[in-house]
Parts: C-alpha cells; structure tokens; sequence
C-alpha cells in the first residue's frame, strides 16, 4: 500500500469525520425550539445550550464505545491468521469461533439484557458492557486451543450483548424522528473506523509482539475507556419525542412482546431483510482477509492494511451517506428509508462477486472497495426505521430482536457456512487453493434476496411510520 494511497484515505476519512463531528456540534442537536427560546429568554437558551451539549457527549461517548465494540469483536478476522497456524485450526473451526460460538451467546442474552434496559440506567448497562467484553478480549490471549478460545469469545459475546440495545435506545431518545437516521450513522461510523483501527493496528501489533500481547493490549485499553464513559455518558428521558402512553399501559413480557412485534410487518420484513444481508455480509467480513492472503498473496501487514482501507474509509463513507441520503429522500417519501437499504444491499452482490471470480488482484481489490461501501449503507436506515416503528418502551428490545436475527443467522451462520464449504470444496484436488474464491461467491445469495425482502417491507412502512 503506497504512501500516496494512504495519504489520500487518511484524508478521506478525516473529512467525513469532521462532518459528522460538526453535524454533532451543530445547533440542530438541540432539537426544536421552544417558544420562550424563539423570545429570546435566556434561561431557556442557556438550557437549551445545556441540553445540546449533553447531547453531543452522549453520541460521543456511544460512538467511541461502539469503535471500540467492533475492534474487540473483529480483531479475529486478521489473528485467526497466525492462530490458525499455531493451533492448527480448521476452516470449519475458524468459522465457528468467529460466528456461532459468539452469536449464539451475543443473540440468547441481548434480549433479557435489553428488556432490562428499557426498564433500569441505560448508562450502566453500556458501560459495565464495555469493561465486561474488553476484560474477556484481553484475557483470550491466554488461549491454548479451540476450547478455551471459545469460551473467551463467549466473554467477549456476552459483554456485547448488552451495548447495543442500551445505546440505541439512549440515542432514539436524545434525537427526534427526522434527525434518528443520520445520528443512528453518526453512531454507526463507529464500525468502520473501529474497523479500520482495529484491523490497522491488530496487523501490527500481531507482527510485533504476537497476536497473545495484541489481545492484551486491546483489551486493556478498553477497559480503562469505561471509567471514562462513566462520566461523560447521561441517560435521556425515555419516549421524550413520543405521544404520552395510554392509561393502564402495562408492560409486556419477552414473549408477548416479541408477538407485539412481529404484528408490526414494516418491522418484520424489515427484519429478515437485514438478517439475509447478515449471512452475506459477515462472510465477506469474517473471510476477506484470509481470501487476500491464501489467493493473491498478501503478507498479514499488507491485508491488514486494505481490510483497515476497506472498512475505514469505504465503510465510513458508506455508512454515513446510507444514512444522509436515506434522511434527505424520506422527506419525499419515508419508504425511501427501505428503498435506499434495497439499492446498496442489491448492489453488494455483483461487487462482491467480481471481487472474489476476477483474477487480477488491482480488479479485485477495487471491486472489494465498492462492495465495502455498500454493504454497510443499510445501517442508519435500518435502526431509523425499527425505531420508529415501535413503542418507545420497546425500543432496545426491538434493536435486540434486530440483533438477535442478524447475528444469528449472519454472524452465527455466515462465517461458519463458508468455511465448511471451503473445507468440502478444498477435497476436491480440481478446485485445491480455489475453494474459499467459490465458498464466498456462495455466501453472497442470501444478499440477493435480502434487497428484493426490503422492497416487500416498504410497502407496509407508511402505515407504520408515526407521524
């Protein structure tokens, strides 16, 4: 990776970053204006003043917490590389590790420990998350075989499980509705550029001090970011831009509350859309790394750097013009929320797809970066809209079931579905170095019909959408 083409991401990424900073720091966080403020009272200016600042620590707090989230969760992606060398792991196993052993903890406990969310201190639950999971990320460089690599991924899992929910719940209540998606994208970015740190700097450390200290180390700084979280992260009053609930509402089990839920159809459509994307999009994510090395002959310091390229830069911008693009055509009409998660979820596959069949390694790598872009637009638009669709007192349950579905079946089963077919496929001595190439062409189906899936849920979504 030459100079220049750092360079040019580096700069890339600093202006999206800077934009969205701005849009955090921008008078429009302050949400409406009240009438005393429009007078000119200053009381109410130096509280609205006070509110927007309180706001712009919090999506702070939750965006540096989600970065964090995802370096912890995605290290894997470059270490499985040189673990897979010392402890003699299959593909099939690899897969496992980094799919269904963690998403079958991440899924089961997102749901209890969300419906406490909508009923304790959202604060708690994401801090005491963050140091629970960096805990268990710095612990597994202790690993001395698939068993225990396991069961420090089921820490790590277990720790996520309750960051999510909590925080996007906290931010539908800091934002109105027409504001949700792009602070949901603001929040969001926190993938890609933990992507793009993570990856960046796990290449590394791996190379320079071994993937046990750089488990560690990332670790460790994770959890001396919880203190800091503390302080700067407040709860919002819950259902703040929402109608007052209805005399003798009472609040609903995890059962009854999950048929609730799939009555909503914008919801549940919406729903399986994403959870087929998943399946596409963790493969890619999970296997593009080891793709790079096995088929085109890149060292661990140069795929870490392009996974960190891909992800940093092309899944910034991706995710946040998903979310701003998504917000500005709404405005027209709000299924173009779903319509615009169709277009970039549909356009990943034929990317993915040169990306993976081209032989030229220039080909392939550019066709990596689009598809990187794209797969990630769907983030902003698709919590903008579960969010708004369900009752304020469901709504980290709601994002749980969304995160249960998607990891499920994309974390839980991609990775893991593609490395089988890449054991099965490498026995046959026709297909021998080929078989992982074939394994994620394969993975990008379900992707297909997850855009077609997004088109079906707009036609229910006008009806849902409160005004």
């Amino acid at each position: 990776m030459s100079e220049t083409v750092r360079e040019t991401v580096g700069k890339t990424v600093s202006k999206m970053m800077n934009k969205a900073m701005r849009w955090m720091m921008s008078e429009r966080l302050s949400g409406t204006r009240t009438p005393a403020t429009a007078a000119g009272s200053l009381p109410a200016a130096l509280a609205a003043a006070s509110e927007a600042r309180t706001r712009r620590f919090a999506l702070f707090s939750l965006f540096l917490i989600a970065m964090f989230n995802y370096i912890d969760r995605t290290i894997l992606s470059i270490l499985q590389i040189p673990i897979k060398a010392e402890l003699g792991l299959s593909d099939g196993q690899i897969g496992a590790l980094t799919g269904l052993s963690f998403a079958l903890f991440y899924t089961t406990l997102a749901l209890p420990i969300a419906r406490l969310a909508d009923r304790v201190s959202r604060r708690w639950i994401v801090v005491a998350s963050l140091a629970l999971w960096s805990l268990m990320t710095a612990l597994s460089g202790l690993a001395v075989g698939f068993a225990s690599l396991v069961f420090f991924r089921i820490g790590v899992a277990i720790g996520e499980a309750g960051s999510g929910p909590a925080s996007v719940s906290l931010l539908a209540d800091y934002f109105p509705p027409k504001q949700r998606a792009t602070a949901m994208s603001t929040y969001g970015l926190g993938l890609p550029l933990g992507l793009m740190l993570g990856y960046s700097a796990t290449g590394w450390l791996a190379q320079t001090v071994g993937w046990r200290h750089t488990f560690a180390i990332i670790g460790g700084i994770g959890v001396a970011l919880a203190p800091l979280a503390l302080m700067l992260l407040r709860d919002a009053p819950r259902g703040r831009y929402d109608p007052p609930p209805q005399v003798g509402e009472v609040r609903l089990g995890i059962l009854p509350s999950m048929r609730l839920l799939w009555r909503i159809k914008a919801f549940r459509f919406a729903v399986l859309a994403t959870m087929l994307h998943g399946f596409s999009q963790y493969s890619m994510m999970t296997w593009n790394a080891p793709f790079f090395v096995r088929l085109h002959g890149f060292t661990l310091s140069q795929v870490a750097m392009l996974m960190a390229v891909l992800a940093g830069a092309g899944g910034a911008i991706g995710m946040y013009l998903g979310g701003f693009i998504a917000d500005r055509l709404a405005a027209r009409d709000v299924r173009w929320r779903l319509w615009v998660m169709a277009i970039a979820v549909g356009a990943t596959v034929p990317f993915g797809l040169i990306q993976y069949l081209a032989p030229s390694t220039g080909l392939s790598v550019a066709a990596a970066a689009m598809a990187a872009l794209l797969m990630v637009a769907y983030f902003g638009p698709i919590l903008a809209v579960t969010q708004s669709v369900v009752p304020p007192d469901m709504r980290a349950f709601s994002n749980s079931v969304l995160s249960l579905c998607f990891n499920l079946f994309g974390l839980g089963l991609g990775p893991w579905f593609t490395g089988l077919c890449s054991d099965l496929l490498a026995r046959d001595p026709a297909v021998g170095a080929d078989a992982l190439r074939y394994a994620l062409s394969l993975s990008l189906v379900p992707g297909c019909i997850g855009a077609v899936m997004f088109i079906y849920a707009s036609r229910f979504f006008k009806a849902s959408e409160p005004s």
